[in-house]
Parts: structure tokens; C-alpha cells; sequence
């Protein structure tokens, strides 16, 4: 008896989309796999590679478990293929039997307040690919502010304010891009304050990343005494969650701390809600206005009515990341996800309006539940959606062609310059080579051109 056979196509090369074709290979199913992930970028790992800071290495580690699953040949990649443009959905309906969407959320969520479009404010999702060497972003960037202000309270603010203040040779040892120590270098920088409206109980960065913030070399951290003063909400937070008990911690012990010898300053300011960004007259940032907030004896805050202002010349943006639609695919622009049921995308009835399945089309990861959570719950969001993926078969697409060979075919057709597995071993180890001859671990290789012909063995 002939077994059934997925082809299946995941477009993002990311780590929800390797999970996701990880988890399916080892689940438990009636029918064989051939699975090829599809990415707009030559080399995989998504966010991982171009949304984590050069000087996390630990995070950087998950590259690692990734490769471990590429490495062992039986999932096929697809890099410099874009969706809805070198490839699209009625393609993939051609030549597989469905497709997961794993394309993340890459784009900066909205800050609603005025001025947040004026000349030196700034999304941190575009710095934080600027300074990962994304290939399609400017090699170039404006750091000529010396007083800086990051509205956020997340680990994205935290990364975007610690690479502001650091010292651009204590990145030297990570595979910073050329062009972005360069910028780094000549940054005038000496105060970067960072906004939350809640208070020190209530951040949502970790840990870990706030105590690297303290480890940096030539640069005061400055708290203000005005912003412990904890209420019982704040202070059964500390007593009851160890998270906020060792965030706490750190913080008390640099209130502790002298100041003053530092070249830099990073400034935490909290109770802060940002109202607006004032401009300099000439459509450029020139200060950020703020209203104090007080803890509402819940958890939440309050506004106050004390209105506060503060010189800058530079803002960055860090609320949040916002998912961005496919061709041909529903998507929710409220919340910047496909709408979905457990992975399993929904669409519109257009005479009865109700929601109902999009066979042959899921969707996993962030783009799939919004932009929150670790890698674990990456994890557990493919295993769900992988569970649909096998109970649908009744209901996966009839393709034409689903032969391995043919959409090599179509893309060859089409004059595509994709990349594969081997392409980014070519480009890795080229990039490891560029850091070794300056002592370093890598040196990013940044235009996409380049990429495409090292890893195509073109160079």
C-alpha cells in the first residue's frame, strides 16, 4: 500500500519556522515528509541572527540547536526567495500539499503620541537591524545626539540603550558589522535615559538583561530615589515573584552605588508616561515631555498631572514589534497576526461574513500570536499548529507538480539567485574567516549581493 506523502513549504527560516519542520519529522503521523522553508533572506535564523545583539551571545547560542537540525539534511532551504513576488501562494498550491507562515513580526508597532514622525525619532526594530547588519537596511546611521531618550521598559529597549552607551571597542570581540562600529565609534553620546510608565516592579525585561546594563564599562547607571517608594502591590510583587525580587535587587544596589566618574550615563526613569515629542522648531526632536505616573494601588498606574520635559536631541521608539501581511493571506491590522485557530488560518465568508479554515494554510510563531514570549513558547506554538497539520490531511491542497525537482525548476525559470544549506555554510565559514584575521568570532558580511554570491559560491 502506497503511503501518503506532505510536501510541505514554510516560508521563514527563522527558528519557528525550523521548529516547526523539526517537530513535524519527529511527530508520530501515517505518512512520509519532505518539507523546504522558504526565506526573503540568504541565510536563516531570522530574528535570531538579525534581531539579537551582537554582544548576547548566549542568545546568539540558539543558532547552534538550529543548525543541529539543518545539518541533518532532510529539510531543504530556499534562501533570497520572496514571497509574493519570486514565489506565491498559487505556486505553493502547485507544488505542495500546504505551507506554514513563520514570518515573524519585524516591524515597529505604532507610537500614537505627537512627534513621534519628527526628523531623530527612530523604531528600535529598524536601529536593532541596522546594527545586526540586516542586509536590507542602510549601511549608514545618524548618531549625532548627545542626550537620548528610549521609550520602553522591554529587553528591546534595554539592547537599544546598552548599545547606545557602549563603548563601540567593547563590541569588538562580537560580530558587529564593520560599517556599525565604525558609526559607533564617532557617537557623541553622553546620557541615554530610558522611559517606562510603570514602575520598577512592573518591567517586562529580564533579569539577566538588566544586569549586563550594569556591567558596562565607563558608564553610570543612575536610578532615582523618587521612584521606590513601593506600595504594597509593588512590594508583594517582590516578596511573591523571584523575577522581580533579583530585578529589584540589582536596582537597590545602584542607588547604592557612586556616581559621577563615568564618560556616559544610562538613566532608568520610571512612573515616566511619554505625552510627546517636542520639536526643535526645525521638525527635529529637541526634548521628550512626560507625565508622572503613581501606582493605582493595583499593579497599574495612575496619571498625576505633573508634567515634566527633558532636552534630546534623538528618540527611539522600543513598544513593541507588529507582524506585516502576506499576499493573498489574511491578516488582522489590529493586532499584526494572522487571524488563526490554534494555527490554522481563518478567513472571511464574504456573503456570510463568518470565519472559517483556510485549508492548506498555517501559520506559527510570532506572526501567528503576536510578538511575545521566549524561544520555549516558540516551541509550544509549533507543536500546536503541527498538530493540524497532521489531523487535516483530509483537507491538505491536490498539487500538480509536487515532485522535489519541480520548484527548483520554477525558480531557475524565473531567474531567482536562491541560496541553500550549502550556501550558508559557504557564507558562514566566510564570515568566521573575515573575524579571525581580526581576532574576532565573525564579521557579519552586510550587502545582500555579497551574500547571494559567497554563499553561491560566485564570489
Amino acid at each position: 500500500m502506497t503511503r501518503n506523502r506532505l510536501r510541505l513549504a514554510i516560508v521563514g527560516a527563522g527558528p519557528a519556522g525550523i521548529y516547526a519542520a523539526d517537530i513535524l519529522l519527529k511527530a508520530e503521523r501515517n505518512f512520509d515528509v519532505s518539507i523546504d522553508l522558504f526565506d526573503q533572506l540568504p541565510a536563516p535564523y531570522g530574528l535570531v541572527r538579525y534581531g539579537v545583539a551582537p554582544d548576547h551571545p548566549r542568545i546568539k547560542g540558539i543558532i547552534t540547536a538550529l543548525r543541529e537540525v539543518l545539518d541533518r539534511g532532510d529539510i531543504r532551504i530556499f534562501g533570497n526567495v520572496r514571497f509574493g513576488t519570486d514565489i506565491t501562494l498559487d505556486d505553493l498550491k502547485k507544488h505542495y500539499n500546504a505551507v506554514i507562515f513563520a514570518t515573524g513580526a519585524v516591524r515597529d508597532a505604532s507610537l500614537n503620541i505627537p512627534g513621534a514622525q519628527l526628523d531623530g525619532s527612530y523604531g528600535a526594530a529598524e536601529f536593532v537591524s541596522w546594527y545586526d547588519g540586516h542586509p536590507d537596511y542602510p549601511r549608514d546611521w545618524p548618531l549625532d545626539a548627545k542626550q537620548v531618550a528610549v521609550i520602553g521598559n522591554g529587553n528591546v529597549a534595554l539592547d537599544v540603550s546598552r548599545i547606545l552607551a557602549k563603548h563601540a571597542d567593547d563590541l569588538l570581540p562580537t560580530e558587529i558589522p564593520q560599517n556599525v562600529y565604525d558609526v559607533l565609534k564617532d557617537s557623541p553620546v553622553t546620557d541615554v535615559h530610558v522611559f517606562g510608565r510603570r514602575g520598577p516592579t512592573s518591567v517586562k525585561f529580564t533579569p539577566l538583561e538588566l544586569r549586563e546594563l550594569g556591567e558596562l564599562r565607563d558608564v553610570d547607571m543612575i536610578v532615582y530615589d523618587e521612584d521606590f517608594d513601593y506600595d504594597d502591590a509593588a512590594r508583594a510583587a517582590v516578596s511573591g515573584n523571584k523575577q522581580v525580587f533579583v530585578i529589584d535587587k540589582v536596582l537597590q544596589q545602584w542607588r547604592q552605588r557612586s556616581v559621577g566618574e563615568a564618560s556616559r550615563r544610562l538613566h532608568l526613569h520610571f512612573f515616566a508616561k511619554p505625552l510627546e515629542i517636542v520639536d526643535d522648531g526645525n521638525g527635529h526632536v529637541g526634548a521628550i515631555r512626560w507625565e508622572r505616573t503613581a501606582p493605582d494601588g493595583e499593579g497599574g498606574v495612575v496619571g498625576t498631572g505633573e508634567i515634566r520635559e527633558l532636552p534630546v536631541q534623538a528618540v527611539y521608539r522600543a513598544v513593541g514589534y507588529f507582524g506585516s501581511p502576506l499576499p493573498g493571506i489574511p491578516f488582522d491590522k489590529k493586532f499584526g497576526v494572522i487571524p488563526n485557530h490554534e494555527g490554522q488560518v481563518l478567513t472571511r465568508d464574504k456573503e456570510t461574513g463568518d470565519a472559517r479554515q483556510m485549508y492548506g494554510v498555517y501559520a506559527t510563531g510570532w506572526i501567528k500570536r503576536g510578538p511575545v514570549g521566549l524561544i520555549g513558547h516558540t516551541k509550544s506554538d509549533a507543536m500546536e499548529t503541527i498538530k493540524h497539520v497532521i489531523n487535516d490531511l483530509g483537507n491538505w491542497w491536490r498539487p500538480e507538480s509536487p515532485s522535489e525537482e519541480s520548484v527548483i525548476d520554477l525558480l531557475e525559470s524565473r531567474g531567482i539567485a536562491w541560496t541553500d544549506l550549502d550556501g550558508w555554510h559557504r557564507l558562514d565559514e566566510h564570515e568566521q574567516a573575515l573575524g579571525s584575521a581580526e581576532g574576532r568570532a565573525r564579521i557579519k558580511v552586510v550587502p545582500r549581493d555579497d551574500m547571494v554570491e559567497i554563499s553561491r559560491g560566485e564570489a
